[in-house]
């Protein structure tokens, strides 16, 4: 385990007393943790907006009757194949299927792979989910 350092911090009786409702309704035991939380999401967001190397899940759902569909997707995974690491492939139902694709890379590369999965015809709903690949 890392060493664990304490430091003080100032903030408005408000921005406390809401920080103490936020972490309360998320269930954290300490303001510690809820804190650790917020500052690896925002350097998770400056990897991602400096482009750095990331990890996550796109995770889609998507008629599979609907034409072409399935030869699309699997396209586009093809030309995006150094950012996937796996994917599974879930039969919701008669027509329906859910998609988990794992990737790694660069966080703009991973957005334009999402992006260009999101926008095809009969894909219902897409989430993209990234985190650090550290």
């Amino acid at each position: 385990m890392s060493d664990l350092y304490r430091f003080g911090i100032s903030l408005e009786r408000e921005l406390i007393e809401a920080f103490d409702r936020h972490i309360k309704a998320q269930g954290y035991q300490s303001r510690s943790e809820a804190l650790r939380d917020l500052i690896r999401e925002e350097l998770l967001r400056k990897t991602t907006a400096e482009g750095g190397t990331v990890a996550g899940a796109i995770v889609m759902t998507y008629d599979h009757h609907k034409r072409e569909l399935v030869n699309r997707l699997i396209d586009i995974q093809h030309d995006f194949h150094d950012l996937i690491i796996s994917t599974q492939h879930v039969h919701l139902d008669h027509e329906n299927c859910l998609e988990v694709i794992a990737v790694k890379g660069n966080a703009p590369e991973i957005e334009k792979l999402s992006s260009a999965l999101k926008v095809l015809v009969g894909v219902k709903h897409l989430d993209l989910s990234l985190s650090s690949a550290d």
